[in-house]
C-alpha cells in the first residue's frame, strides 16, 4: 500500500477542525485508510543515523503517514486526502471539474516514429496555479512521485512531464528521434547540454543522480528516444527519463502545461486526468484543453478526458451483500451514502430498485457494481452493522495438508528451530542468481504484471530465498550460538493446466546458521521429519543404524515406502555437501511405474550464495516438498 505522508498541521487547517490522534485514527479507519506512523522530517533523519546538525536544520512539524489502497490515486497527494475527507464529512460537496470549450494549444504526435517506443500522449493546461507556497510545490511534485512508483509502474507505462507555460512557445511536437541528435539542457544541469546518449550514461554512472539510474533502462537499447519540443525547437522533455531545465516550474510560475507520454493510452489519459483533478482546485477547478493531434489518418484527441461515467446496482443486493434491512438502509439514505464517497450524482429509480451513481474521473478504482456496494459499506460503517448469528452451523476443520503442517511444524520446533514466516514475492535475482541457479529457458516463475515494487517482482518458486533474507537481517543472533530456522509455506510455479494458470506447492524449509552448522546436523532434523511422517529409511541407506526390530517394525507397518539421499551436484550447495532426497515406493514398483521421486535436497551452502546474502557463518540447509510426506502418511492424525 503506497503511504503518503502529510503535514498534520495543514491537513487540519484544510479540514477545518483540529482532532487528537486518536480521533483522527478513527476518521482515517472510517474512510476506508489508516494513519500508519506519526513522525517528522527530523525525527526520520535521526532513525536513519543522520547527523546531530542535519537533524537540527530539520523541521519538527508533526507528519501523518497515512497508508491507502493502491487504486485510490485521487488520494495520494494533500489536495486530494484533505478534499476526500471534506466531502466525506459533509463538509463540501463533490467538486465538477469543467473543462474549457476550447483549446489554445496543440499538440502535434509523429506516429510513425513515436509507435516504435511510447505512442501515446495526453496533455492540459491549469492557469493562474501559484507556487509561491512552497507546500504546493512539494504536493505537486510528491503527487508526481507516487503516481510514478504506483500506476505508472516506475514510468514504464507512463511518464508525468510539468512545465512553466510561459517560457514555451506553443505548438508542440513529440517525435522520436536518434539519440545523438537530441540536444538539451536536462532539468538537473544548470548550463551543461547534453545529447540524450551520453546523458543516459552520465545518470548510470554518476552515483549523484542514482535514483535516475534504474528509469534510463526502459529506452537506453532503444534506436530512437521519445523528445518533446515547443515551436522554436527547445527541449521541454525526454519522457520517461528527465525533463529540460529551461521550462522547469518555479515560484513565479503561473500556467502549468502537463504532458504525460505512455505506452497504454487507457493509463495515460488516467494519470493525466488525476493530476489536472488534484490541483485544478487552484484554478477553480477549470482546465484547459490541449488538442492532441496524431499523423497517422489525422486523429485528434482532446485531453484531458475528464469523462463521467455511469454505475448501476439493485438497492436489495446492496442490502443483502451488507447485511442491511429496508429500515437501516432507505434509498434517500443509500444515494446520501454515495455522495459522502464521491459518487455523485447519486439516484434511485423505484420501478427497477436501480441505485445508479455518477463515477468522477477521480473514482478509477470503481469498475464493478460491488465496487459501489463497498462503498456503500464504508460510508455506513462496518462497525454499525448489526451483528447475526448465520442461519446455518458451519463446522470448520482444517484440511488433511494442514493438519498434517501442522503436526509438522510441531515437531521440528520441538527439535530446536525458530519458526518464520517470509513474503511470498521476491526479486528474480534473488530466486535465481542469489543462489546460483540458472534462469529457466522456459519460463516458470509467476510473474507481476503490476508490481508496486521491484522488491516483489514474482512469486518465489524456493523458499530458501525468505530463509536466507531473515538471516541476513538477523545474523547478530548467529554468534550466540547458532541460529535455526524454518517455514512450511507455499512457493508457486506456472502451470497451463490449471484454470488460473499457475499451482501452489507446499513446502519445508529449514537452515542452522553458526560455527558447527555442519552437514550432519541438517541430516538429522531430515531423519526426524521423516521419522515422524512414517517412512521408513532404504536399507542401504540407513545401513547398519537399524535393529532388527526398527527393521521389523518398518517392513511390518509401511512395506512399501523408503526414503534414502543421493549425492548431487548442486550449484546452491558446496561441492561433495549436497544431496538429494529422494522416495521409492515399491507398490509402484511392482506395478511396473518409476517408483523413484525426488522430494527434495540439502547440503552446506556455497560461500558465494552467502556472500550474496551477506551472512558470516556458515549454513547448511533443508527443502522439502510437503505433499509426496504426507500422502505416504496412512493418516495425518498417526504423524
Amino acid at each position: 500500500m503506497p503511504t503518503v505522508r502529510l503535514d498534520r498541521d495543514d491537513l487540519f487547517e484544510r479540514l477545518e477542525k483540529s482532532f487528537t490522534q486518536e480521533e483522527f485514527e478513527l476518521l482515517c479507519f472510517e474512510f476506508g485508510v489508516e494513519l500508519d506512523d506519526v513522525t517528522s522530517e527530523a525525527e526520520t533523519a535521526r532513525e536513519m543515523g543522520a547527523k546531530a546538525d542535519v537533524v537540527a536544520s530539520l523541521s519538527d512539524r508533526v507528519i501523518y503517514c497515512i497508508d491507502v489502497p493502491a487504486n485510490r490515486y485521487d488520494i495520494l497527494c494533500m489536495e486530494g486526502m484533505a478534499r476526500a475527507l471534506r466531502i466525506f464529512q459533509g463538509l463540501e460537496a463533490a467538486p465538477e471539474f469543467k473543462r474549457e470549450a476550447s483549446s489554445r494549444t496543440t499538440m502535434r504526435v509523429e506516429s510513425g516514429s513515436c509507435d516504435k517506443i511510447r505512442p501515446f500522449v495526453a496533455c492540459a493546461v491549469l492557469r493562474n496555479v501559484s507556487f509561491e507556497d512552497e507546500r504546493v510545490y512539494k504536493s505537486f511534485i510528491d503527487l508526481q512521485d507516487k503516481l510514478h512508483q504506483n500506476v505508472c509502474r516506475r514510468r514504464t507505462l507512463v511518464a508525468i512531464g510539468t512545465h512553466d507555460l510561459n517560457a514555451l512557445r506553443p505548438p508542440f511536437a513529440y517525435r522520436a528521434l536518434a539519440p545523438e541528435t537530441i540536444k538539451f539542457v536536462p532539468l538537473t544541469e544548470e548550463d551543461k547540454t547534453f545529447d540524450a546518449k551520453t546523458l543516459m550514461d552520465h545518470y548510470r554512472s554518476d552515483p549523484a543522480c542514482r535514483h535516475l539510474k534504474p528509469y534510463t533502462n526502459i529506452i537506453y537499447e532503444s534506436p530512437v528516444y521519445p523528445v518533446i519540443t515547443d515551436a522554436t525547437g527547445l527541449v521541454l522533455s525526454l519522457p520517461p527519463i528527465i525533463n529540460g531545465r529551461a521550462s522547469r516550474i518555479q515560484a513565479h510560475t503561473k500556467d502549468v502545461f502537463i504532458e504525460c507520454t505512455g505506452t497504454d493510452e487507457t493509463k495515460t489519459n488516467l494519470v493525466c486526468d488525476t493530476v489536472v483533478a488534484m490541483f485544478s482546485e487552484y484554478c477553480s477547478f477549470r482546465v484547459e484543453p490541449v488538442d492532441v493531434v496524431y499523423s497517422d489518418g489525422d486523429r485528434r484527441v482532446v485531453t484531458p478526458l475528464l469523462s463521467t461515467r455511469e454505475c448501476s446496482v439493485t438497492l436489495d443486493e446492496i442490502r443483502k451483500t451488507i447485511g442491511l434491512s429496508e429500515s437501516a438502509l432507505s434509498p434517500d439514505a443509500a444515494c446520501a451514502l454515495l455522495e459522502r464517497m464521491q459518487l455523485s450524482p447519486a439516484r434511485y429509480d423505484a420501478a427497477s430498485d436501480l441505485v445508479t451513481v455518477g463515477v468522477p474521473c477521480t473514482r478509477s478504482d470503481v469498475m464493478h457494481a460491488v465496487d459501489v456496494i463497498e462503498d456503500v459499506a464504508i460510508a455506513y460503517g462496518y462497525n454499525n452493522v448489526p451483528e447475526a448469528l448465520p442461519t446455518t452451523l458451519h463446522v470448520g476443520t482444517p484440511t488433511p495438508q494442514n493438519l498434517f503442517c501442522d503436526l509438522l511444524r510441531d515437531e521440528i520446533s520441538r527439535a530446536g528451530y525458530v519458526e518464520i514466516l517470509t513474503h511470498g514475492l521476491c526479486r528474480p535475482e534473488e530466486n535465481y542468481t542469489k543462489l546460483r541457479l540458472p534462469t529457466p529457458e522456459t519460463q516458470e516463475a509467476v510473474l507481476l504484471a503490476n508490481p508496486q515494487s521491484e522488491e516483489f517482482e514474482q512469486c518465489r518458486t524456493t523458499l530458501l530465498v525468505g530463509a536466507l533474507k531473515t538471516l541476513q537481517h538477523n545474523k547478530s543472533q548467529a554468534v550466540k550460538g547458532g541460529l535455526k530456522l524454518f517455514e512450511v509455506s507455499d512457493v508457486v510455479f506456472k502451470d497451463d493446466t490449471r484454470d488460473v494458470g499457475a499451482r501452489n506447492e507446499r513446502r519445508l524449509v529449514a537452515t542452522h546458521t553458526g560455527a558447527t552448522a555442519g552437514f550432519e546436523v541438517i541430516h538429522g532434523l531430515l531423519d526426524r521429519v521423516m521419522t515422524c511422517a512414517q517412512i521408513k529409511p532404504s536399507r542401504a541407506y540407513a545401513g547398519d543404524s537399524l535393529t532388527k526390530d526398527d527393521i521389523a517394525y518398518f517392513v511390518d507397518k509401511f512395506p512399501d515406502l523408503e526414503y534414502a539421499i543421493e549425492p548431487a551436484d548442486i550449484p546452491t550447495f558446496f561441492p561433495g555437501r549436497s544431496a538429494l532426497v529422494v522416495l521409492y515406493d515399491r507398490a509402484k514398483e511392482r506395478a511396473g511405474e518409476p517408483r523413484k521421486t525426488v522430494v527434495g535436497k540439502l547440503g552446506v551452502l556455497h560461500p558465494i550464495v552467502l556472500a550474496n546474502f551477506e551472512i558470516d557463518f556458515p549454513t547448511s540447509a533443508l527443502e522439502l516438498l510437503v505433499d509426496p510426506l504426507r500422502s505416504s502418511s496412512p493418516s495425518p492424525s498417526s504423524a
